[in-house]
């Protein structure tokens, strides 16, 4: 992994809660391909010191990462990129994902066609 690709930067004024803005940083940088399968990331004592949070912060943020399939940890090797692809629980997981997105933009009167352009250009930014 090259040093400068792999960055996770804080937004310290957000309610999203720390935990979950590193997991989704990592897992959107997972799919731009700016980290791939057996890249090495940060020990947590060095992420967390590198981006100002508590190690357990970022211990819970690997943790969830690695019970939804997109790290593998080992206490020697530390943690690494290796995505799993869990069908029936993952295709579950990403329709619920899906059905309270699509429920939201229902209630904010967004149509079926601006949704499907919206999601279409996220896709494509993630190429």
């Amino acid at each position: 992994m090259a040093e400068e690709a792999f960055t996770i930067n804080i937004d310290f004024d957000s309610e999203e809660a720390f935990y979950m803005q590193v997991r989704n940083q990592i897992i959107t940088q997972i799919a731009c391909g700016r980290l791939t399968k057996g890249d090495s990331l940060p020990s947590v004592r060095q992420l967390a010191s590198d981006i100002g949070i508590n190690m357990h912060t970022v211990n819970k943020a690997y943790s969830l990462l690695r019970q939804e399939g997109y790290l593998k940890i080992d206490r020697r090797s530390g943690a690494r990129v290796e995505v799993e692809y869990r069908k029936g629980s993952d295709d579950k997981e990403i329709s619920n994902d899906l059905a309270l997105l699509v429920a939201r933009a229902r209630c904010k009167g967004i149509s079926a066609e601006t949704l499907h352009r919206l999601i279409d250009e996220e896709y494509e930014k993630v190429k």
